[in-house]
């Protein structure tokens, strides 16, 4: 018997130090989820605190946004402000027409920066590089300083005072970066799945639609998202080829938002409107976050 209790005790000693280690392994699994919640909880409170003020501004009344902070004062919140925007017409047509405008410029940017990045992608052929680079370039240099000439352009075309002028100008302006991610989307697909497809007899068309378009829609969801994020905040190119009061797009509608003989600025309306011009863009991005991530890091583990 006591032979037959020597291995026991062994056992049980040798598995004590794995004890000793387990519990030291959990107590710092245990300190790096609270690490990782606790900087979770910082970066939350870094992007919503400003979030919830400037909600919070906008449901106060102009004079209390333009006064110095007071507290007796500071919590004096209405909806005053979003009626007041609502009692404005050309607001909410300048709401629609920034809709129509962004959703224009989003669908033509896919459409056309996926057309280029599957041929610069997919396709060898002689001074791809050199093109590519030139689209590229094309990112370097500012619209400011093209405007004049793209006036010029747009005017003989009779593309001025035309939210269809303006949705070819902001898709202009964005295709060069949409490109490039239709690119790194195309690239980072494996060669083998097209060539797979093609063995089983599937066309170039059926090749793209069936195995490609599901696997690069996060780039193309990356793409969309810019377009229409440039298009519904920019300002200067609707101001200049804009001049018709009823196609004003929404940012240069807030510019209007002015009342008094001096041309005075009604800071409440000012931050309704911002807040309501804010509601799109969080709303969209939410909805395609997560093939935002991975659009923006599609191609960065290909070897």
């Amino acid at each position: 018997m006591a032979t037959m209790a020597q291995p026991v005790e062994t056992s049980r000693t040798r598995h004590r130090p794995a004890a000793r280690s387990g519990g030291g392994g959990g107590s710092e699994d245990r300190v790096k989820s609270i690490l990782y919640w606790l900087s979770a909880f910082l970066t939350l409170v870094v992007f919503l605190v400003p979030l919830l003020w400037f909600v919070m501004r906008s449901l106060q009344p102009g004079t209390v946004i333009a006064a110095p902070p007071d507290p007796s004062t500071f919590f004096d919140l209405s909806f005053d402000n979003f009626r007041g925007l609502r009692a404005q017409g050309d607001m909410f047509r300048a709401v629609g027409n920034s809709l129509i405008v962004a959703l224009g410029t989003a669908l033509l940017t896919t459409v056309l920066a996926t057309m280029a990045g599957y041929g610069f992608g997919r396709f060898k052929f002689r001074g791809s590089g050199i093109l590519f680079g030139l689209i590229l370039l094309t990112l370097m240099i500012p619209f400011q300083a093209i405007l004049t000439p793209l006036f010029i352009q747009l005017n003989e075309m009779r593309l001025t005072d035309s939210l269809l002028g303006l949705v070819l100008f902001y898709s202009t302006v964005n295709l060069a970066f949409g490109t490039f991610v239709m690119r790194t989307a195309f690239m980072s697909v494996p060669d083998g799945l097209e060539e797979a497809a093609r063995l089983d007899g599937s066309g170039t068309i059926g090749t793209f639609f069936h195995v490609l378009f599901p696997l690069v829609m996060p780039g193309m969801a990356t793409t969309a998202l810019f377009a229409f994020l440039a298009a519904w905040t920019e300002f200067l190119g609707a101001l200049v080829f804009i001049t018709r009061q009823d196609l004003f797009t929404l940012p240069v509608a807030l510019v209007n938002l002015q009342q008094g003989t001096y041309g005075q600025l009604d800071f409440g309306l000012l931050a309704a409107g911002s807040v309501t011009a804010m509601i799109p863009c969080v709303i969209l991005f939410i909805a395609l976050q997560r093939y935002y991530v991975a659009g923006l890091t599609a191609g960065s583990l290909k070897g």
